[in-house]
């Protein structure tokens, strides 16, 4: 079901554009009625302002950027990225942020549209796409597009942190050499991290590795660490199953001894647990992947850490 690879294609996750560009023309209004008066972020010299669509970017940048940026995140913590409206504060940041790190592949596609109606001149990067030396895989049951939680693998995200680094030199030269330092230290905290993580996944029986998801978020960490995703309870954030796509499921979960279901902090895990009631399969709630959560699972390393705890418990490893 999983393993198709490509790239530089996108992952289209059907947003109400119309609505959206209402929202955004709304926002524009009050932003322009606030005017000066509006609160900005104060910068120190030398500093710049950074926006970054997710936490999960905005704490990348700050691994590399230290307190040379202040980084404001659009979607907040605990926020869904695939549904994001902006907000007048959302604008604001847009309007004066130095440059605009975006993760792209269809993720956060909306952030365009605020960029172009604010009239910033502030360079926007996807720092997902185009990626050297990442295998992009394909998204479950939408033939030609890309699956874009490529941070998902470790691995791709010392990638991503590299370009982050780039991004930020050719926005910021005098503080060039401060991001190619902060790349590199937290570059070898990844690489030391994705070693961690695949010693311990490497612990799960073979028996124990096949798995369903509540929405396509899991394949570049399962591809990393050897789990088989055998199916997946939405296609899509705000697209609610059919009964026979559950039927379907429970199906495939009781013919191939799926061990567990995989939902995710942000999201309502009911239609998991009634899965899990029809056919005894564990559930593991509370998985994080687009969002950042409550110390101590702040950062990108926590919540990597986080999530192999939580499968490594349900998966019978050591």
């Amino acid at each position: 079901m999983r393993g198709l690879r490509g790239g530089g294609m996108r992952h289209d996750h059907r947003t109400a554009g119309g609505l959206r560009a209402l929202v955004l023309a709304l926002l524009l209004a009050v932003v322009a009625v606030a005017g000066c008066s509006a609160p900005s972020t104060t910068l120190a010299p030398g500093q710049i302002a950074v926006v970054a669509t997710t936490t999960v970017l905005a704490d990348l940048v700050h691994q590399v950027a230290g307190s040379r940026a202040v980084v404001t995140s659009l979607v907040p913590k605990g926020g869904d990225v695939h549904t994001f409206d902006p907000r007048p504060s959302s604008m604001r940041a847009v309007a004066s942020a130095a440059i605009i790190v975006r993760n792209g592949l269809g993720l956060d596609d909306w952030v365009a549209s605020m960029v172009a109606n604010t009239g910033t001149k502030a360079p926007i990067v996807a720092v997902g796409e185009n990626l050297p030396g990442v295998t992009y895989l394909h998204s479950d049951g939408s033939a030609g597009t890309v699956n874009p939680h490529i941070w998902m693998n470790v691995a791709n995200a010392e990638r991503i942190v590299a370009r982050i680094a780039t991004a930020l030199a050719a926005a910021d030269p005098a503080g060039a050499q401060v991001y190619a330092d902060g790349a590199t230290t937290y570059e070898s905290q990844l690489a030391a991290l994705d070693t961690e993580l695949a010693a311990r996944m490497a612990t799960i029986p073979a028996a124990n590795r096949t798995v369903v998801a509540f929405h396509d978020a899991f394949p570049y960490l399962a591809d990393a660490y050897g789990l088989h995703i055998d199916g997946t309870i939405i296609s899509a954030p705000g697209q609610d199953p059919s009964a026979g796509s559950m039927a379907d499921l429970v199906a495939i979960i009781r013919r191939d001894n799926v061990r567990a279901v995989f939902t995710e902090a942000q999201f309502n895990d009911e239609l998991a647990r009634t899965i899990a009631a029809e056919t005894g399969v564990n559930v593991v709630s509370g998985l994080y992947d687009d969002t950042l959560g409550d110390p101590p699972l702040d950062s990108y390393v926590a919540i990597m850490r986080h999530d192999v705890d939580e499968v490594i418990q349900a998966l019978g490893g050591g």
